[in-house]
């Protein structure tokens, strides 16, 4: 039988994995990159002694067999954290998540939380959109306090414009007996999917990279696909070169690939159309000294804070830093409709950084990595379930898989990733 040739367009966390598994099967799969280096956004840079990722790049497991694979590729330097998080509100931190510590919010605020909260676990008629969705899971006091300024300043649009499906993996809701302990008591039991996480012992999350791309011999770098011919099943790259294909898998951003194939149909090309998302403008600082008490990420609700996110390097690993220095990353979002000003936000960044007491002032900062990320998240919207339902149809028809984070555009997790890659490497190659 003759064996089926495979292109896979990404070398970021999905190809690889995908290649890896692939290779367990003794299925050979071309990999072609756009950089000149493998990862995507699943990549670290080095600057002045510091290691930065492209924003928080943070190991979940909820799969042993997951976790033990990455463990392997990782030649065992994975090590494990327990979740340091909080939330900055009210001038003041609090314990991550808001909706299960608000008793260390002014009496008034917390009182109208808990009520809410009550109020809230009464029978309510099915949540439509997530705004509905935040208020029949939350109540009024969580909902205007966090929940509403938070999301809205995260995702650019009004949130009864946004589907809720997403929410319910993520977003963390607590029972009325998790309230209670926490009134009563200052440590509890950590609540959400991302409790506990893991991180490289050494290096940045390149590492990871690292290891799924060790002993792949059939990547080829500087390689960006321009054109995919369906019907003739051609890829185009950018120097000309034409590859066939008899299953091609794609990781690019899910826009990105329809941009690149020939001949769209009018349908098809619509709903590539409708597709959303939100960028996020990464910034990354060394700093001269360590600080936060071995906080992880904070988040931050306020409409006048520019940033919704933003986490600590030296908090992951003590090697991404010089001796006694830290390094932190600060996330802000936008979008097309709302852009961010790039000649004015590193300003904006700095004064709040400040005010906030992240840092004592700007002489703190010894240098500076900025990443801006045009495919930050999908934006789950009203058109979002139909028109991704009927552009994977259509590439599964023409033997196309899109997949990855970006890929099938979806919010996933490296680990979704992974296993995602592991499936179709078992089930449709």
């Amino acid at each position: 039988m003759k064996k089926r040739t495979v292109l896979i367009i990404g070398a970021g966390l999905s190809g690889l994995s995908l290649a890896y598994f692939l290779r367990e099967k003794k299925v050979k799969a071309e990999i072609f990159e756009k950089e000149i280096k493998p990862g995507g956004l699943c990549r670290s840079i080095e600057k002045q002694g510091f290691v930065f990722d492209y924003s928080g790049h943070l190991l979940h497991f909820r799969n042993r067999n997951t976790l033990s694979l990455v463990n392997k590729v990782l030649n065992g330097s994975l090590t494990k954290h327990k979740r340091k998080a909080c939330v900055y509100t009210f001038n003041k931190f609090i314990p991550y998540p808001f909706q299960a510590n608000f008793n260390y919010l002014p009496k008034r605020v917390a009182e109208q939380c808990l009520r809410g909260f009550i109020e809230a676990r009464k029978p309510t008629p099915k949540s439509g959109n997530f705004l509905q969705w935040i208020y029949s899971k939350f109540g009024k006091g969580i909902a205007d306090h966090f929940m509403i300024p938070y999301n809205t300043k995260l995702w650019k649009i009004p949130l009864d414009e946004l589907d809720h499906k997403w929410a319910e993996r993520f977003i963390v809701v607590p029972t009325i007996e998790q309230i209670k302990e926490r009134l009563t008591k200052k440590k509890s039991k950590s609540l959400g999917y991302n409790d506990s996480f893991w991180y490289p012992g050494r290096g940045g999350i390149e590492e990871l990279i690292n290891g799924f791309f060790s002993g792949l011999d059939n990547i080829h770098l500087c390689a960006q696909a321009v054109a995919v011919d369906l019907k003739k099943k051609i890829v185009v790259f950018g120097d000309g070169r034409k590859e066939k294909f008899d299953k091609l898998v794609s990781t690019i951003p899910l826009p990105e690939l329809g941009k690149i194939i020939t001949a769209l149909p009018k349908g098809i090309q619509d709903s590539f159309e409708e597709l959303r998302w939100i960028s996020i403008y990464n910034v990354n600082l060394g700093v001269k000294a360590r600080g936060q008490s071995g906080r992880h990420w904070i988040y931050f609700s306020q409409k006048d804070i520019p940033f919704f996110r933003i986490g600590f390097f030296h908090n992951f690993s003590s090697h991404l830093v010089p001796r006694g220095r830290g390094s932190l990353y600060v996330d802000i979002s936008y979008s097309k409709d709302r852009p961010v000003c790039r000649r004015e936000i590193g300003g904006r960044i700095r004064k709040y950084l400040i005010a906030t007491g992240i840092i004592k002032d700007e002489n703190e900062i010894y240098c500076e990595n900025i990443n801006d990320i045009k495919y930050g998240y999908p934006v789950y919207d009203k058109n979002y379930t139909l028109a991704r339902r009927k552009i994977l149809s259509f590439l599964s028809r023409n033997s196309v898989i899109s997949c990855g984070r970006y890929g099938s555009w979806r919010y996933l997790s490296m680990e979704d990733v992974i296993l995602e890659a592991e499936k179709i490497a078992k089930n449709k190659l």
